[in-house]
């Protein structure tokens, strides 16, 4: 059974590019968010396996709402996007409970990696 995975970052475009990554290695997309505020609501509905959720965004950002989720389920699987020069907040997020992060632009074989990796 296919992984089922949340997507958030502002950026459609952003979202449009991994959901590509992943639909094309056989993941599942549940949903998608543009905020972290719409992430945490989204998680309560859908459960996915795992989230993909953006650092930088308008209404709560990704750690903000990284650890809103790890509230609902302390065992959530989440993976931190960002770009380049955030490695402060990378590390913020890795110790509120992120299993891996990937820089912004994304390699398709990095984004795999580090989803498999965390999903084990």
């Amino acid at each position: 059974m296919a992984e089922r995975i949340l997507i958030v970052d502002d950026a459609a475009f952003m979202r449009m590019m991994i959901k590509d990554i992943l639909t094309k290695n056989g993941y599942e997309i549940v949903g998608e968010a543009q905020d972290g505020a719409q992430a945490v609501e989204k998680y309560k509905e859908v459960m996915p396996d795992l989230v993909t959720m953006d650092i930088t965004m308008p209404e709560m950002d990704g750690i903000t709402a990284l650890k809103e989720i790890k509230k609902v389920n302390p065992d959530a699987k989440i993976i931190m996007c960002s770009a380049m020069g955030q490695q402060a907040m990378v590390i913020d997020a890795i110790q509120a409970g992120a299993k891996d992060f990937i820089v912004k632009p994304f390699q398709a074989d990095r984004v795999i990696e580090a989803i498999q990796k965390a999903l084990n």
